[in-house]
């Protein structure tokens, strides 16, 4: 899976793609696994498991755990 980076600030964008980004561990793992889905709402990334949201990660403020997940492990 791949991460649409339309509508997606521009800080959560270096956080996610940079080598060395705050969030490039979570990109990666969003990429591999198939069960992960991800979504662009208010320039902000929503993040799915299985179809229910786990976490949303934002460029400024601080990323929200919705749901407890092995995703949240990395952040």
């Amino acid at each position: 899976m791949t991460i649409d980076t339309t509508n997606m600030c521009s800080h959560l964008q270096r956080k996610l793609f940079d080598a060395d980004g705050e969030y490039s561990a979570i990109r990666e793992q969003i990429e591999r696994d198939s069960n992960l889905t991800t979504v662009v709402r208010s320039r902000q990334l929503h993040v799915y498991r299985n179809g229910k949201k786990i976490l949303v990660l934002a460029g400024k403020s601080a990323p929200k755990i919705v749901r407890e997940d092995e995703l949240n492990k990395t952040l």
